[in-house]
């Protein structure tokens, strides 16, 4: 059975590194655009948003830049998002130092795809480091029920891997559920394969969450299974189910697991559909058809959509519904997090219910 800590401060919080996302205006590529919107982001504050925004208590364990314009920017996004945040202000070292990293992202049009940049030289998030938060506060006296992990942040250095596994088993020792999105990136991998292989075995084996697609599962944490090939997603359903049935036998404590299923038609609509596990019981969302504004942060939302609902004890058959619409949400809104209005919002969403409300 799930059941977080009673009498916690906090529901909800996160490790992540903080950056910024220029946008181009109009759906126009980068390499054309001269006007762009800035945006304070990460995929872990993505996640933290759903709740965050339906008034539940957030937090995120980060790092800025001292004395730092974009530093300031995003603190003050953050407060108006109503995320919490904890994290020391590090010298940035001159032009050749600290930095927070730039996400240059085009949402795509039609048949021309979506296509993102990354800019990561100096982040300032690579250097997270226990010793930098009191812990004891964070998971003893004030409490958290439930810590979101990412795979991005546990392998974006050797410092930020030892801090996830730090963080995890602080909050495991205090009754504090985990959630891990795996999300396997080959560019962070490259030469240290085994080193975040046995360090992403480590977070799971503490987890209560599991997200991840089979790739995720394959190539992270080294269980081998059939490959999804092409759009056939119902195909893919029982390709994925098998896997999660492989994953359980090695990691028989985690009480959910998850992933969404998405078959691209063109930058602008997309079949939007999710798989969830809870405590050996199948939930699933059939693909359905979604129209995209900017499809980053689909998955984020989904995540932080199952998380919201767990913690507000929903029936467990409305986690991936909530976690769906979610998902579709974030697509409709050109940041790459979803602001919701109210829980009627995402249920009007599931219900495909899009007339004015006045």
């Amino acid at each position: 059975m799930i059941k977080f800590k009673e009498n916690a401060k906090y529901d909800l919080i996160c490790a992540s590194s903080m950056g910024t996302r220029l946008v181009p205006k109009n759906r126009q590529p980068v390499s054309t655009s001269t006007e762009f919107e800035l945006q304070s982001t990460s995929a872990e504050t993505n996640v933290l948003n759903i709740s965050s925004s339906l008034n539940l208590k957030t937090k995120v364990l980060t790092s800025f830049v001292k004395d730092n314009a974009i530093a300031s920017f995003i603190k003050n996004q953050l407060r108006m998002r109503n995320i919490e945040f904890e994290g020391p202000d590090i010298p940035s070292g001159g032009p050749w130092g600290y930095r927070h990293q730039i996400n240059i992202a085009d949402s795509g049009y039609g048949l021309r795809a979506p296509k993102v940049t990354n800019d990561r030289a100096g982040e300032v998030g690579r250097d997270l480091k226990i010793e930098n938060y009191d812990l004891e506060k964070l998971f003893v006296k004030d409490g958290v029920k439930l810590l979101h992990l990412s795979g991005l942040v546990a392998a974006l250095s050797e410092n930020t891997t030892k801090f996830c596994i730090e963080l995890a088993k602080k909050a495991k020792e205090n009754g504090t559920l985990i959630s891990f999105d795996i999300n396997y990136r080959h560019s962070f991998w490259i030469n240290r394969e085994d080193e975040l292989r046995k360090a992403f075995v480590e977070i799971a084996q503490l987890s209560d969450f599991l997200i991840g697609n089979e790739e995720d599962f394959q190539l992270a944490l080294g269980i081998k299974g059939p490959e999804v090939e092409g759009n056939d997603l119902s195909n893919n359903i029982n390709k994925f189910k098998d896997m999660i049935n492989k994953v359980k036998e090695t990691y028989p404590h985690v009480k959910v697991f998850a992933t969404t299923l998405r078959q691209v038609e063109n930058a602008n609509e997309h079949y939007w559909g999710a798989i969830m596990n809870v405590e050996n019981t199948w939930y699933i969302e059939e693909p359905r058809k979604i129209q995209v504004l900017d499809r980053i942060g689909g998955g984020d939302g989904f995540v932080g959509g199952i998380l919201y609902s767990s913690l507000k004890n929903l029936n467990q058959e409305d986690w991936i519904k909530f976690g769906w619409a979610t998902g579709a949400l974030a697509t409709t809104m050109i940041s790459d997090y979803a602001t919701v209005e109210s829980e009627d919002q995402i249920w009007s969403i599931y219900n495909g219910n899009a007339r004015i409300k006045r």
